[in-house]
């Protein structure tokens, strides 16, 4: 037994059906493995095992499947045929596939997860005394009404010997979630914290809240656009030294935020990521802060991969005198698969 399509031009095709997007039928056959065929092309159809069927006005039925001209007939056990015409067919699901829609839709906080990290370490000795050592971490959960984004990356270097001291020492990281509300339209919170030491940066910790808008939203790219308010705590202090004394200054500033967020999948093994966020500070015009977020990653396997990462944040009057507005992190190497 197996489920069996009957093209308009004669020919017939046997297998298991797999699923349809409305358009495409996928047919799962012995010697040729998946094939899409496309519905205007289907002259009969039959399964022997039962398939559900979404309709265009968003209705599920159920049953062993076959057809009558232009309808797809739907044997169902409790109300008996139902005919579905083939254009208002949206979706056709095995059984495995749509009890794996059916826990889609309400998954525990563990589910759901991808991501990867990756851990750079340089050491030089000899003529040279260095120690270098950068990370990456990202994991994101989607769901088809919120997605939860966590990040981070840092950097840590010192020099030995005579000039001994640390010259770079810089965390970043952040969390953001998003809420849909339309396919469309969503709200979004999120948190985004900068330690610096060379900026004598304790910590910078920007809480924004706003609307977004997917204004891309398909499996292979989505770009989304958000604007909202935020509230920036800044804590900078410098060491006293022998010629000056120690500055402590704390800074609460209310802004605006305004940014973008994109992806986009490079065939099937490279996926680039890419965010902006401005915050322009509402107490000063003159002040503001942005910060650029850029990643790729190539699969090499299932769980392992080359990845590269850049992380960009910019303040244009740091309060210490002789610290730098912008500092900037790379980071590149090996990146293991996060999973669940």
């Amino acid at each position: 037994m197996a489920d069996s399509v009957t093209l308009r031009n004669g020919d017939h095709v046997s297998g298991t059906i797999v699923t349809s997007d409305g358009k495409d039928l996928t047919l799962k056959t012995d010697y040729a493995g998946e094939i899409k065929i496309n519905w205007s092309a289907v002259k009969e159809v039959s399964s022997d095992k039962p398939l559900y069927v979404v309709t265009a006005d968003n209705k599920t039925v159920t049953g062993i499947l076959s057809t009558d001209g232009t309808n797809l007939i739907v044997h169902t056990t409790p109300s008996g045929e139902v005919q579905v015409p083939f254009a208002k067919i949206t979706v056709v699901r095995s059984a495995d596939l749509q009890a794996a829609y059916e826990k889609s839709l309400h998954p525990t906080l563990a589910e759901g997860w991808k991501g990867g990290v990756s851990v750079g370490l340089a050491i030089a000795r000899g003529n040279s005394d260095t120690t270098s050592l950068s990370s990456a971490f990202t994991a994101d959960r989607k769901t088809l009404t919120d997605e939860l984004t966590i990040y981070e990356s840092s950097i840590y270097t010192s020099n030995g010997g005579v000039n001994s001291g640390v010259t770079a020492n810089a965390v970043l990281g952040g969390i953001k979630y998003d809420h849909n509300f339309t396919k469309r339209l969503f709200g979004f919170v999120s948190g985004d914290f900068t330690h610096d030491e060379l900026q004598d940066l304790n910590l910078r910790s920007i809480y924004s809240g706003g609307l977004g808008w997917h204004w891309i939203n398909n499996p292979n790219t989505t770009l989304d656009l958000l604007g909202g308010i935020n509230y920036t705590r800044e804590t900078y202090s410098s060491s006293t030294t022998a010629t000056t004394t120690g500055v402590s200054v704390n800074r609460n500033l209310p802004g605006i935020t305004a940014g973008e967020v994109f992806m986009h999948k490079f065939g099937t093994s490279t996926v680039v990521t890419q965010d902006f966020y401005f915050y322009p500070d509402l107490s000063d015009i003159d002040q503001y802060r942005f910060a650029v977020d850029f990643a790729s990653v190539t699969k090499i396997n299932k769980w392992l991969a080359w990845q590269f990462s850049l992380s960009d944040r910019y303040v244009t009057d740091p309060p210490i005198v002789g610290t730098k507005t912008n500092d900037v992190i790379l980071s590149t190497g090996i990146n293991v698969s996060l999973s669940h």
